[in-house]
């Protein structure tokens, strides 16, 4: 399939450039796969939509003060911290970064500080810092690191707070995200608490969102993108659940892109990564059965889209997602793109809101 074939036409207008004053007061798109229906509610309704012992998985990575602007002599740089290889040294992607070389001192804060050490490609960088607790600086000086999407002006100190708070998930624990995973931020804790109330089992996996997740794809052919690798877990509890939900015939409901890459990417028991095979019908199919392992950390560059063979995840929440995008292409891998596109349609007539601090999607 060609990468155009997930493209839609949007108004800038409806891009969400804040929260709502509520996480709880989005709207909730209903998609069902069977007969294509598509109902409108809000997402407040979410617990009618789940039966006692229904298992709903929840990423709870949680997003670090990734973004920082640092003076290169009289220039303002702007940072994204992406991982720390070892304390006290950063890979970062820099902007701009043509006049960022090694040997260059960048200065965050007074007391904050760094030397550039290598230079990479595509505006990375690693710096050394010299003091080796730069989250916990970055804490001070950091700020959300929203998409570009979503415009705020240069460190814009007015809605620091408010956009660490919001662009952040209530049940976050596992720093290492540099974005969040965005279906999970309209949840409350009175809406777990009601969900749980009614019967139903909550799992959480972890998914350190990174590049990977939004990376445009910059190819013609679906095939041919190549995702970069993410960090994630699944502890031995949420397997459990998940081993006994899919043995009574329940359904296993992901919360957000980010659950279903890491469900769908689980290795085989004790014997190392699954493997996948391309039948020429196009279908993605696994050459072993499918087990959990011991819920160590993990990477996956697992890459859904149309023909993938889904072994884990029956039910999906979602945000709405760009076009041309790798998170459009997985959701349209789950319902088809044709109902995708056609839930698009009518969430842009409905005046839906779009993206990270937007409105959702309930997949059935």
């Amino acid at each position: 399939m060609r990468v155009r074939d997930f493209d839609y036409d949007l108004p800038a207008e409806l891009i969400a450039q804040r929260p709502l004053g509520s996480r709880d007061a989005s709207r909730m798109m209903v998609v069902r796969r069977t007969d294509g229906a598509i109902l409108h509610r809000p997402f407040r309704d979410l617990p009618e939509f789940f039966d006692p012992r229904d298992l709903l998985v929840l990423n709870d990575t949680k997003v670090i003060p990734a973004k920082a602007w640092g003076r290169r002599g009289e220039a303002v740089v702007e940072f994204l911290f992406l991982q720390e290889k070892v304390p006290g040294v950063w890979d970062v992607l820099c902007k701009p970064a043509r006049r960022v070389r090694p040997g260059e001192m960048i200065v965050f804060a007074d007391d904050f500080r760094a030397e550039v050490v290598e230079k990479g490609e595509g505006g990375r960088r690693t710096l050394r810092f010299d003091k080796p607790d730069v989250l916990g600086r970055l804490k001070d000086v950091g700020f959300a690191p929203l998409p570009p999407y979503i415009k705020r002006k240069k460190a814009d100190n007015a809605r620091r707070a408010e956009d660490l708070a919001r662009y952040q998930t209530v049940f976050a624990a596992c720093e290492g995200a540099i974005a969040a995973p965005t279906a999970g931020l309209h949840f409350t804790p009175e809406m777990l608490a009601r969900l749980e109330g009614q019967g139903c089992r909550i799992s959480r996996v972890t998914l350190h969102v990174g590049l990977a997740t939004f990376q445009p794809m910059r190819v013609d052919k679906l095939e041919n993108h190549k995702m970069p690798a993410e960090t994630f877990a699944i502890p031995e509890e949420a397997a459990a659940a998940i081993r006994t939900a899919r043995a009574e015939g329940r359904p296993v409901t992901a919360v957000g892109t980010t659950v279903v890459r890491a469900l769908e990417s689980a290795p085989l028991g004790n014997t190392g990564t699954h493997t996948l095979y391309v039948l020429k019908s196009g279908q993605i199919r696994y050459a072993s059965p499918y087990l959990f392992a011991d819920g160590g950390p993990r990477t996956t560059n697992l890459f859904i889209y149309p023909g993938f063979e889904f072994r884990v995840v029956g039910r999906l929440l979602t945000n709405f997602h760009l076009p041309r995008s790798t998170l459009l292409v997985l959701v349209s891998a789950f319902a088809g793109r044709e109902l995708i596109l056609k839930a698009y349609r009518e969430a842009v007539r409905e005046r839906y809101r779009f993206f990270s601090y937007g409105d959702c999607m309930l997949i059935l």
